[in-house]
């Protein structure tokens, strides 16, 4: 038994304390939990988009994908994220142009969107260079820190 509680004073966090956490969050609607003891240092998150994988395809249709990927340069896509929780605006009002849309050149200090948070209205800026693939996000929509909003291509 002591070589037991020895062991546990070693590791703080065993699989039944982190499920417990992870209960927790689940019991409390919370998308990310940070927990640290000044050894050992833990984040979870839930809700996180989860990555689909690729369709089955044919073998003629696996052949020409493979062709048209080495015509075309290989990109890494790159996501602008919210950085809090809030309402999602394309533009400043329903009047103006959107920030920005699909193909437009951004910097880093450009703004993309407003995101609305208790009544507060906030310009979130590209933080990164690139140019825009998708929009994720509806117009209007509710989203989650750390969602993804955009995505874009580095330049």
């Amino acid at each position: 038994m002591a070589e037991n509680l020895a062991e546990r004073t070693e590791r703080s966090l065993d699989i039944e304390q982190i499920k417990s956490l992870a209960e927790l969050m689940a019991e409390h609607d919370l998308n990310r939990l940070e927990w640290s003891d000044g050894r050992e240092h833990i984040v979870l998150r839930r809700g996180q988009p989860v990555v689909a994988p690729a369709p089955m395809m044919a073998p003629a249709a696996v052949v020409a994908a493979t062709a048209s990927a080495a015509a075309e340069p290989v990109t890494d896509e790159l996501f602008i994220r919210s950085p809090m929780v809030g309402t999602f605006y394309l533009a400043s009002d329903p009047e103006s142009p959107p920030f920005v849309t699909i193909g437009d050149a951004v910097s880093p200090d450009r703004v993309v969107c407003i995101i609305e948070a208790m009544k507060v209205f906030n310009e979130i800026n590209a933080e990164v260079s690139g140019r825009i693939l998708r929009v994720l996000v509806k117009n209007a929509e509710a989203v989650e820190f750390d969602q993804p909003l955009f995505a874009i291509v580095p330049v």
